[in-house]
């Protein structure tokens, strides 16, 4: 099972110094960089690479720490600058044992081509490699991809990364929990358990019989569950929010007209809905320009 080097590309519109600053710097690094929480360079000899520290939180409490060097060069032929690094850690619960790569700056007209490319060994022999190859290199060239995006947009418009990082990661979360909002009220009230009260509220509000009612939310189910899907599926999550702005309203209306003594029970679809609205227009003002691991070239 042979695994290809990360690589990751984007162009950004900055001055060489600027850019070199903010990557070359641990304080500014670790602040755009999803794969470190923080870096720490040692002191530096003359003549000798930066040494230096990182650590990765990974949750539950739990770190990773590592060591590096890097070495920075100047091409004086084409004004470009390149970046290696070594880097390792001896923490038996990492995946990655030791890796290389680099950075490339490359100017080209008014703008300039940031690129990297790093490759590692990995611990816990073939399940290790198998765990690499299925999910953690996928993980790891998208943590960069979205890093890099992250990047650009600060040196470019001048938002923080934390506030990007804060955008992005609520965005995702409202995606999520629509997606689970529109799967559950399709299958289960609708599909598994067909459950009285909706065939009731579908029988007075368009005076179907019982047969065509349960036909009816049988075929409303079927399409919440393939708006869920959309959910995950569709990438102008904006649009899909502006649509529930007008879909929440008036399946509000429908269910008090179709049965008004549903108000007085507890979660019932006036709270449950104007719940729904006001996080659709919430997340349709953060949800535009998210950073985006798409952004980037993942292949040379």
């Amino acid at each position: 099972m042979k695994s290809k080097p990360i690589y990751v590309e984007i162009t950004i519109n900055s001055e060489m110094e600027k850019l070199w600053e903010a990557t070359q710097n641990p304080k500014l690094h670790e602040q755009w960089d999803l794969r470190f929480s923080s870096i720490t360079y040692l002191p530096k000899q003359e003549n000798q690479p930066q040494h230096f520290l990182y650590k990765t939180k990974i949750g539950f409490g739990l770190s990773i720490a590592g060591f590096g060097k890097s070495v920075g060069t100047f091409q004086a032929e084409d004004n470009s600058r390149t970046s290696s690094l070594h880097f390792g850690t001896d923490q038996a619960i990492s995946i990655i044992s030791e890796g290389k790569g680099y950075w490339k700056y490359k100017p080209e007209h008014d703008s300039i081509k940031f690129l990297t490319q790093y490759d590692y060994q990995t611990n816990f022999r073939a399940i290790g490699r198998f765990f690499d190859f299925l999910i953690f290199r996928p993980l790891m060239g998208w943590a960069t991809a979205l890093s890099f995006d992250v990047l650009k947009r600060w040196l470019e418009k001048g938002e923080s990364p934390s506030s990007q990082y804060g955008r992005f990661f609520g965005h995702w979360m409202i995606t999520f929990l629509f997606f689970f909002v529109w799967l559950y009220q399709g299958l289960v009230p609708k599909l598994i358990t067909m459950h009285p009260q909706e065939i009731s509220m579908t029988k007075d509000l368009l005076s179907l019989t019982t047969s065509q009612a349960t036909t009816i939310v049988a075929t409303i189910g079927i399409a919440e569950i393939v708006f869920s899907l959309i959910w995950l599926l569709y990438k102008n999550k904006r649009r899909l929010l502006g649509l529930q702005l007008i879909l929440f309203p008036l399946l509000t209306f429908s269910a008090i007209i179709a049965e008004p003594a549903a108000i007085s029970h507890p979660f019932n679809p006036l709270t449950f809905n104007i719940a729904l609205f006001v996080l659709s227009i919430f997340g349709f003002f953060i949800s535009k320009e998210v950073p985006s691991a798409r952004s980037c070239k993942r292949t040379r």
